[in-house]
């Protein structure tokens, strides 16, 4: 299906500005073809008619929403088999995913990196009169912004938590706590967010609490994870292509947590690399199209790759 198509279908969002480069060759002679290319992945279309699209993971990596010249060798295909992990995980758990179970040729060399998705519109509803798309995060953990925010008498999601509660405190249940998806991800009360899609929220916490039990027998700590949902043409909702991968979540090596070191196996050891670095603050001079120039560390790339390496084996076992 070509992208003028899909355009006039719905199924792309005018935001996002698709690109007339070609891309690799063992896809585009075979009949799709390139047009978008994202921060970590780029978007081909398919030699059919049906509403699908080929997503082909590369090595680049980024933080903050920041684009960077950095590529780690090898993530990209780790990526894609956890990737694949974690929807086969909600599958088993009677939750649709938007990727499909068909792709490539197995026997193209790009094949690894390869996911077959389903054209999906993004989820929205109108929260306290806005149309909002939304980044649905559980937490079974108090770290991170939300502890900075508890901290400092501050309550983003409604939640009243008490300003006593130390840094990873575990909760009994998943908090809860939802955002917008954009420029800028900005908090949303967290029962608003319940009331309008219950099913898909109680859904969601069974989900994530089966994979944080899954997990810990593996020697896994699952602190969060965020999961972005799509509507399909059949109006059903369905999950994106990151489903508890150290992309949108954060692992942390069970042994390690246990010695209370919570160092993550995920891309928070590039985020602290770059927090420290001062990649935001460098970033606002970038024009549009550029990437930041980043110098990072082999140990830094071996740790990140390392600790995705053992995601998926613990996993997988």
């Amino acid at each position: 299906m070509e992208i003028e198509i899909i355009k006039k279908l719905g199924l792309w969002p005018e935001s996002k500005k698709t690109t007339t480069q070609k891309g690799i060759d063992e896809l585009e002679n075979i009949g799709y073809n390139l047009f978008y290319i994202g921060k970590n992945a780029d978007l081909y279309t398919c030699p059919t008619n049906e509403a699908k699209v080929l997503l082909v993971r590369s090595d680049r990596t980024s933080v903050f929403d920041i684009p960077l010249n950095l590529e780690i060798e090898g993530k990209g295909i780790i990526q894609t088999s956890i990737s694949n992990f974690g929807a086969e995980f909600a599958k088993k758990s009677g939750i649709k995913t938007a990727i499909l179970s068909q792709s490539v040729d197995k026997t193209l060399q790009i094949y690894p990196r390869c996911q077959m998705m389903e054209l999906c519109k993004p989820l929205e509803a109108n929260i306290d009169g806005e149309v909002v798309q939304f980044e649905l995060i559980f937490r079974n953990y108090l770290t991170g912004s939300l502890y900075d925010a508890c901290q400092n008498g501050i309550d983003p999601y409604g939640l009243n938590l008490p300003s006593s509660l130390k840094q990873w405190h575990k909760f009994e249940t998943p908090l809860f706590t939802p955002t917008t998806k954009g420029l800028k991800d900005i908090p949303l009360n967290s029962q608003k967010v319940k009331d309008t899609f219950p099913e898909i929220i109680s859904s969601l916490e069974r989900l994530f609490q089966d994979f944080t039990k899954f997990a810990y027998e593996r020697g896994i700590i699952v602190v969060d994870t965020k999961f972005e949902i799509f509507v399909n043409d059949k109006g059903e909702w369905v999950l994106g292509d990151e489903v508890l991968t150290p992309e949108s979540s954060r692992f942390i090596a069970r042994e390690d947590f246990e010695e209370n070191n919570f160092t993550s196996m995920d891309k928070q050891i590039l985020r602290d690399f770059g927090k420290a670095s001062n990649w935001k603050e460098q970033s606002k001079s970038l024009k549009i199209g550029e990437k930041l120039q980043v110098n990072v560390p082999k140990e830094i790339k071996d740790k990140i790759l390392n600790g995705y390496n053992t995601i998926l084996e613990r996993l997988s076992k």
